[in-house]
């Protein structure tokens, strides 16, 4: 005849396997992430309108050409040439761009996730595709910006 104690243990780890199958409480706060984990991919840009420059550089930007897509980033996730992301030589990843493209004024908010650009030329910013588009670079593929960083990534 079992024991109490035994019929405790048994309804316990049914109880808990039973829970591990289906995901954490409800209202239970998030698994912490581990630290090899890519940086947070998507972030919403309207909290960005309004905020104020840590600091701003200026030169030139180019963007990704179509080869690099699908590739990995020096971060660690997958370029998406759809996304609004840049790569900068020396930015933490994560930080958030205001781009401004000095002869229309237009610009787009990017997210650093790659290292570059690199080469000869003293560019500052290799866009994605997208980014390009909205800056209207595409035809050009180089043009003079504005970068105001808006928010440090974490390194």
């Amino acid at each position: 005849m079992p024991t109490a104690w035994a019929c405790s243990l048994a309804a316990w780890l049914l109880v808990s396997a039973c829970a591990s199958e289906l995901g954490p409480p409800r209202g239970a706060p998030p698994a912490r992430a581990s630290s090899r984990a890519p940086a947070k991919a998507v972030f919403d840009p309207r909290e960005y309108y309004e905020r104020r420059a840590l600091f701003v550089l200026e030169g030139e930007a180019s963007y990704y050409a179509d080869m690099f897509q699908g590739r990995l980033t020096a971060n660690g996730e997958r370029f998406d040439q759809d996304k609004y992301t840049a790569a900068h030589r020396s930015l933490p990843f994560g930080t958030i761009v205001r781009v401004t493209r000095r002869k229309t004024g237009d610009w787009v908010l990017v997210r650093i996730n790659d290292r570059g650009p690199f080469g000869k030329r003293k560019r500052i910013l290799d866009l994605s595709k997208q980014a390009a588009r909205r800056l209207g670079i595409l035809q050009s593929g180089i043009t003079q910006v504005r970068a105001e960083i808006l928010e440090l990534g974490k390194r």
